[in-house]
């Protein structure tokens, strides 16, 4: 059965869009990264796997390639966990539940630059005026310079704070959403059984019933930790403290008007996403029945 008129008169100008301001900006950044593109946008001198062979040798980009991997590390596990506790504390609460739910909820709406402004002027400035040095001189601690220290590098805990409440609450409604799909009958059966209320229930019902929501929770974790730009940026700027894989190729394309290179970085950090994706999709069968 083909497409109705009223189909293409709503989905077509969604359509066009798609097309020309998603796909064919990725098809010419795919061109582009098979060419020498400095100061142009056109594709005039094509040079093979050369910016691939230049962005994969040691260098810049893996930096911030291994950037990203301190990033994950810090973060994957930590928004896991914490969103996880939150929901299931946050489940079974009876009193004011909605109030608590859109308290933590609310940051997601918060812009990232507006939070990491405040992150790097209000809480983590570096001088006595800032309120973690101000909390910290309470108990005799000298002023810590948050984001230019480097030994030890305490700009990973206000990049890692500043992302946690920015997000934390999607992934607690979300891990909320799957925990009031579990029947309340499993857990009725488990105390018949001799199951003691607490970890062991947890552990053997709510982590096997939320086997579905925890790798999508992973998955998006780990893809948005690909995608930071807005936090490094505005905390750290164009230092070379930390500098993920967007940030430099937000300096090479833009900064230094080199369109090959960044389109192939671009490509290779796309190419990076669908192989984690897939094998995510392939240890936790993301999307098999279960």
């Amino acid at each position: 059965m083909g497409a109705t008129p009223a189909f293409w008169l709503f989905m077509g100008p969604f359509l066009a869009g798609l097309v020309v301001f998603v796909y064919l900006p990725i098809a010419w950044s795919f061109v582009l990264s098979f060419n020498r593109a400095q100061n142009t946008v056109q594709a005039r001198e094509f040079v093979g796997l050369q910016n691939y062979i230049d962005l994969l040798t040691p260098g810049p980009f893996l930096d911030s390639l291994w950037t990203f991997t301190i990033f994950a590390a810090i973060i994957v596990p930590l928004t896991f966990v914490l969103s996880l506790l939150l929901a299931v504390l946050l489940n079974q609460i009876t009193i004011a539940r909605a109030f608590f739910r859109s308290a933590f909820f609310l940051p997601t709406a918060c812009s990232y630059v507006v939070a990491s402004l405040v992150w790097k002027l209000s809480i983590f400035n570096g001088v006595r005026f800032g309120l973690a040095n101000q909390v910290l001189s309470l108990f005799g601690v000298e002023n810590i310079a948050w984001l230019s220290s480097v030994n030890p590098p305490w700009y990973w805990l206000v990049i890692a704070t500043v992302r946690l409440w920015l997000q934390l609450g999607f992934y607690i409604i979300l891990f909320l959403a799957g925990l009031q799909r579990i029947s309340p009958e499993l857990y009725e059966a488990a105390y018949v059984d001799g199951a003691k209320a607490g970890w062991q229930t947890f552990r053997h019902i709510t982590l096997p019933q939320l086997r579905t929501t925890s790798v999508a929770v992973l998955l998006l974790n780990l893809i948005a930790a690909y995608q930071a730009f807005d936090e490094f940026y505005n905390l750290l700027g164009n230092s070379s403290l930390a500098r993920p894989p967007l940030v430099y190729l937000y300096y090479t394309a833009q900064g230094n008007q080199d369109y090959g290179h960044g389109s192939a970085g671009a490509m290779i950090l796309a190419g990076l996403i669908v192989l984690v994706t897939l094998l995510q999709n392939r240890v936790y069968g993301f999307g098999r029945p279960e």
